[in-house]
């Protein structure tokens, strides 16, 4: 391909160019590429979207992940089975909501699992402080802690439940084991 002296010059003094490896010298006008405006504010709608559902899918994946475990549903079977903390709720209805997964005390590995559960029923919320520990020859989930706070500072060991009239004001979910 040859350049004429005028498009050669033109090249070099506007420092426009793009030299090969055969030292030809091609145009940035020749391969100029131009892109408008709206089809740039188009592609930034549709990433923008792309990555906020990827985002929003991984994160309901991850709280149906927790919701269908074997820890999170002991736990629940655990509170559901307990007539003070459910009276205490105002439940039924129990309102079981989304693990906040920013929590630091909510962790999960393969042999222990330690999540705070948020419910709620008709008089009142809280969390469901639960520990639990798979056993290592059955490879089933055992519950060894389940605590339900309530907002108004009431607690209740559900594995050790209380009768109506007993105060249980003295568990401590502060610090897990």
């Amino acid at each position: 391909m040859d350049m004429t002296k005028t498009q050669k010059e033109h090249c070099i003094n506007t420092f426009s160019c793009l030299i090969d490896q055969s030292c030809f010298c091609l145009c940035r006008k020749e391969a100029k590429m131009r892109v408008s405006t709206s089809h740039l504010q188009q592609l930034t709608i549709f990433t923008t979207l792309l990555t906020g559902g990827g985002m929003g899918t991984m994160y309901y994946l991850q709280q149906k992940r927790f919701s269908e475990s074997d820890y999170h549903r002991l736990a629940l079977q655990k509170l559901e089975d307990c007539p003070v903390a459910m009276e205490s709720l105002g439940a039924p209805p129990l309102k079981v909501h989304n693990i906040h997964l920013s929590d630091r005390h909510n962790r999960v590995d393969l042999h222990t699992s330690q999540i705070k559960i948020p419910v709620t029923g008709s008089k009142d919320g809280g969390y469901l402080y639960t520990s639990s520990i798979r056993d290592s020859d059955t490879n089933r989930w055992r519950l060894k802690q389940a605590v339900l706070r309530l907002r108004e500072g009431q607690t209740i060991d559900l594995l050790s439940p209380p009768s109506a009239a007993d105060d249980t004001q003295g568990l401590d979910t502060g610090h897990w084991q």
